[in-house]
């Protein structure tokens, strides 16, 4: 009768099969031992692994995961920067050069969309009657009239707007002696003094984007990944590794931090050309912006520049000097577009409890919308926000849609959204500053906004409209009644902005711990 082995025996199976061979030499043995001790240490560092994951779950449950959604050019990214400022004043030091590229970049671009409407228009202009009519319905009084025709009657600035055909900068006898530029001839040598530093932007545009570009998301647009503030100075470096070492002191640049002595450090040799030929175009890129012609065809809107044009090119003499570091409000004002997600890591005290949030900053395009949902399932709050300044402009992507509607379809989305039925929502709406501008300007909203219809076309009324537009959104997708806290901003401006942050950063933990304590 067979035996049947017990959970004692020696004779088990899995002890027969590690027990030494009988006739082990010394060798084998030492091999043996070798490969079990081997064993063991894969084994435990496997345990210890494990262990850490099981601790940085339960830790990361007591993280804040913090969503920054909104259409492109909304505001996004200049709020995550303001958050990196106010928590993690460091990062935003470390990266400051890095900025550098972008500013140039931003006012490389701004001078060349000038020049190129400039060039569009003298285009158009055929020098016949009816041009030189329509010439004075779009600038006015800006421009001086043609000998050819005299006879034309001269059509006041206020009429600005109503002509179906762009002006042209007129000829070099224009008896105008406040503009600088009086005629083609005096453009096309400014254009050309300029070619050099207008024929950099791509380069510079390669240098940001790593030469990636994404289709379907705007015309010319410029997109970076995660990261690019390190990569773009390593890539920098790399080239002037490369490059000979120069024995002039000149050819070096000295860079001037606040509180600090002169230093000389590694610089990008592309940053480091433009920035040469900054400095040396200045009066000319000062005499550009500062023409007539180019003031009336952005009055009559058919010259449009980016919101952040205006703030670099006003300090044209600052940004040119060769010891330029970008300042925090132009890394505030700054333009460059998120392509995919970008998270970013801060330690925030409340209240004497330091908690970790984690927010990520996402692209806003149209075409990477689609990479937003996977943070939607543990997401513990949401800043949705919405330029109401852009009631006049339309979607780079889709040039029949408007951006505001464009935003209030987006938020519907998001309030409608099963995933984030029970996180904490907050509203920015944001460019406010530059809703001010435009209505001072006299810019109508019910031009572009048809249901707006003849309520007042000023701030507090407008403000109110858009406002109630979007509450209404969340109310008809609110069936766990959650509170939408909504705030008016202007994000570039740090106290104010700061300030907001402050509250939202009170809001998100109270609900924090009432989620906490449900769960």
């Amino acid at each position: 009768m067979m035996r049947t082995s017990s959970i004692r025996s020696q004779d088990d199976p899995l002890s027969l099969a590690i027990r030494p061979p009988p006739e082990e030499s010394d060798s084998d043995r030492h091999i043996r031992l070798h490969h079990e001790a081997e064993a063991r240490r894969i084994s435990e560092q496997i345990d210890e692994e494990l262990r850490f994951e099981r601790e940085k779950l339960k830790k990361s449950k007591s993280d804040v995961k913090l969503l920054l959604l909104g259409q492109a050019e909304s505001g996004k990214s200049t709020l995550q920067k303001q958050f990196q400022l106010m928590y993690s004043p460091a990062s935003l030091e470390s990266e400051r050069m890095s900025w550098r590229t972008v500013v140039y970049f931003n006012v490389v671009r701004s001078i060349k969309k000038i020049l190129t409407t400039l060039e569009a228009w003298d285009d158009i202009d055929d020098g016949s009657d009816s041009q030189s009519t329509l010439e004075r319905q779009e600038l006015g009084d800006y421009l001086p009239p043609r000998a050819s025709s005299s006879a034309t009657p001269s059509i006041h600035s206020s009429q600005i707007g109503v002509a179906l055909s762009p002006p042209s900068p007129t000829s070099p006898t224009s008896p105008t002696a406040s503009s600088p530029i009086r005629g083609s001839t005096a453009i096309s040598d400014l254009r050309r003094r300029l070619l050099p530093l207008t024929n950099t932007e791509p380069q510079l545009a390669d240098r940001l984007s790593g030469g990636v570009s994404v289709s379907g998301s705007g015309k010319g647009e410029v997109y970076v990944r995660s990261g690019w503030q390190a990569r773009t100075i390593q890539k920098g470096q790399k080239l002037l590794r490369r490059q000979p070492k120069s024995s002039s002191p000149e050819d070096e640049l000295t860079i001037e931090r606040p509180g600090t002595a002169l230093s000389v450090i590694d610089a990008d040799p592309l940053v480091d050309d433009v920035a040469r030929m900054l400095e040396q175009s200045r009066e000319d890129i000062r005499t550009l912006w500062e023409n007539q012609v180019v003031r009336a065809l952005m009055t009559s809107r058919k010259l449009k520049l980016d919101e952040w044009s205006e703030f670099f090119l006003n300090d044209i003499s600052r940004i040119s000097a060769r010891n330029y570091v970008p300042s925090t409000d132009d890394i505030l004002h700054a333009r460059i577009q998120t392509m995919g997600v970008a998270e970013h890591i801060f330690d925030v005290d409340i209240h004497g409890k330091t908690v970790t949030w984690h927010l990520f900053d996402v692209g806003g395009a149209r075409g990477q919308r689609h990479s937003w949902v996977p943070y939607f399932d543990d997401a513990n709050a949401i800043i949705f926000v919405s330029p109401i300044s852009a009631f006049d402009q339309y979607l780079e992507e889709d040039p029949r849609t408007n951006r505001i509607d464009d935003s209030l379809q987006l938020f519907t989305q998001i309030c409608s959204n099963q995933l984030l039925k029970r996180v904490h929502l907050v509203l920015f709406l944001n460019k406010t500053d530059i809703l001010r501008k435009k209505l001072e300007r006299g810019l109508s909203v019910s031009k572009y906004i048809l249901s707006y219809g003849d309520r007042p076309n000023e701030y507090e009324s407008v403000v109110q409209y858009f406002r109630a537009h979007f509450l209404q959104v969340h109310r008809r997708n609110n069936e766990n009644r959650r509170v939408l806290y909504t705030h008016l901003t202007n994000v570039v401006d740090t106290k104010a902005t700061q300030s907001i942050i402050g509250n939202v950063r009170d809001s998100i933990f109270r609900g924090y711990l009432q989620s906490a304590a449900l769960v």
